[in-house]
């Protein structure tokens, strides 16, 4: 039997392009590997990726290139699928998957169309995201789907909510029960104004933590990008030394 080399490091099968960030990432968030227990995965900071560049106030060349190169990195150092610690790098899906050789899953908005599958064709899912006015109809087309053929309802932060000031104005610190009630207060809304909700997807990654007290209050599934790296994981966690 042979053993194959090429790269330095091994084991860590899933890559995450990271945005330039300084916040706290509690276990839950994709940004703290504890998240993933049983999953190693390789972490690559994006340099001067800020959080409001790719909710679309810059222009896209700026910001896609230095992503590009990271995940091209990332392909060479060995991982056997990428992902992206934002959701709203849905928007460069294609262009991302295109740029390396190994899977691309850019955000939890590419499983609307096997919830969509899944649940009553008569309910919605919902899509919980920090800026809802950010949220295109473009970013759901460029992961396969369109809003025309998959019912959803966007919710977002209510305006000067404590949970966008922490995570996309790149704060140090917050409450932690602060954070829980923005939570809590997003979904009592959601389901409040939209009763017909068969199912929810967290855009956002940073939401992970909170999981559980979604599923809790709204009683529907909850899907985020920590159940599709795992779904991942298990389908590229093939033993890449052997020949």
């Amino acid at each position: 039997m042979m053993i194959r080399g090429g790269y330095t490091n091994y084991g860590q099968d899933i890559g995450i392009l990271m945005l330039d960030t300084k916040f706290p990432r509690i276990p839950g968030d994709i940004g703290n590997a504890k998240t993933y227990p049983g999953i190693n995965v390789r972490y690559k900071l994006v340099k001067g990726a800020e959080a409001p560049k790719i909710m679309g106030k810059a222009p896209a060349e700026e910001v896609l290139q230095p992503f590009i190169s990271a995940a091209q990195e990332l392909e060479a150092e060995g991982v056997k699928a990428i992902t992206t610690s934002c959701g709203f790098l849905a928007a460069y899906q294609r262009i991302l998957a295109d740029a390396v050789n190994v899977p691309v899953f850019t955000s939890a908005l590419m499983l609307a169309p096997l919830i969509h599958t899944m649940i009553n064709k008569n309910k919605k899912i919902g899509i919980f995201t920090e800026r809802a006015w950010n949220m295109t109809e473009e970013h759901f087309n460029q992961v396969g789907w369109s809003s025309k053929n998959i019912p959803v309802a966007v919710s977002g932060m209510l305006e000067g909510s404590k949970f966008p000031a922490l995570f996309i104005d790149n704060g140090i610190e917050e409450d932690f029960d602060e954070l829980e009630k923005c939570m809590a207060e997003i979904t009592r809304r959601h389901m409040k104004e939209h009763p017909d909700t068969g199912a929810i997807i967290f855009e956002c990654t940073n939401f992970g933590p909170w999981s559980r007290l979604v599923q809790d209050i709204s009683r529907v599934p909850v899907f985020g990008i920590n159940q599709l790296l795992e779904y991942l994981a298990s389908c590229v966690d093939i033993c890449n030394y052997i020949k």
